[in-house]
């Protein structure tokens, strides 16, 4: 029951997104209350995903990570500019967490850092020494992660979501943000792994849930990542669009056929 459920979740975002992709291609104007419901959709798929890959406890500890430091670095950022680069945000996200950063943000940080995190899982062999494997899955995860960032970004300042306060190098953005969101991914992840003290031997029983099953995560990145692409090429952001493609698509392909060679 609960895997159906999570298919239905997934294919249920991945309508909605069509569906905006579709109506701004027929001159249909985005509808605020998308942004919302459609991560809540994705995070929610996200949870139920990673308790039967992981198990609720697991699941659980890295929700909580993810939470609680990318909110954290949130609000140090919007408050000194000292991760990311002097921003804020607008009123476009809903209520803010001391008035400084949306209750949507920290959701939607785990709702790509969970398939960022299997990503990496997924392409890393197991080493002999435990640390390794678990600096290199910090290090990639937040890697896979960041990347959406580059597309993502643009775009949503474009959108009005939130304004930075200095013209950056990188289509306006300061490339301190992107270095910011890798640093906020790995320190999320090596909390995660240290806390439960994570060995590549949990992939095992994860395994019999199915190749199939496990690649959903995989497809949910891949779903957020390319539409996020597709939307900015119709705002007319060419750049962010093409970086965007060139960053992510490599990962997901690299992640499916790694995970078709040990199937």
């Amino acid at each position: 029951m609960l895997r159906k459920i999570t298919y239905i979740l997934l294919s249920l975002y991945a309508i909605l997104i069509l569906y905006t992709i579709i109506g701004r291609y027929f001159g249909q104007g985005y509808q605020p209350i998308f942004t919302p419901l459609l991560t809540l959709l994705a995070f929610i798929f996200a949870i139920l995903h990673a308790s039967q890959f992981m198990g609720w406890r697991r699941a659980s500890v890295l929700l909580g990570t993810t939470f609680s430091i990318s909110l954290l670095f949130e609000c140090v950022g919007v408050a000194t500019g000292f991760v990311y680069g002097p921003y804020h945000y607008t009123e476009k996200l809903g209520i803010k967490f001391l008035n400084l950063v949306p209750l949507l943000i920290p959701i939607t940080w785990f709702m790509m850092s969970y398939p960022a995190f299997v990503i990496a899982v997924q392409i890393l062999k197991p080493r002999q020494k435990i640390w390794v494997w678990r600096l290199a899955v910090a290090t990639v995860g937040a890697l896979v992660m960041t990347a959406w960032d580059l597309a993502m970004d643009p775009l949503m300042v474009a959108g009005g979501h939130w304004i930075w306060e200095v013209q950056g190098g990188y289509f306006g953005i300061p490339v301190q943000n992107f270095w910011g969101w890798w640093l906020t991914v790995f320190v999320s992840f090596s909390v995660f792994l240290w806390l439960i003290n994570l060995t590549p031997g949990f992939l095992d029983p994860a395994r019999s849930q199915g190749k199939l099953f496990i690649q959903l995560a995989v497809l949910s990145y891949a779903i957020t990542g390319f539409s996020t692409v597709i939307t900015n090429f119709q705002a007319g952001l060419t750049g962010p669009g093409l970086v965007g493609l060139f960053s992510m698509g490599p990962w997901i392909i690299y992640t499916w056929i790694t995970e078709e060679n040990n199937g």
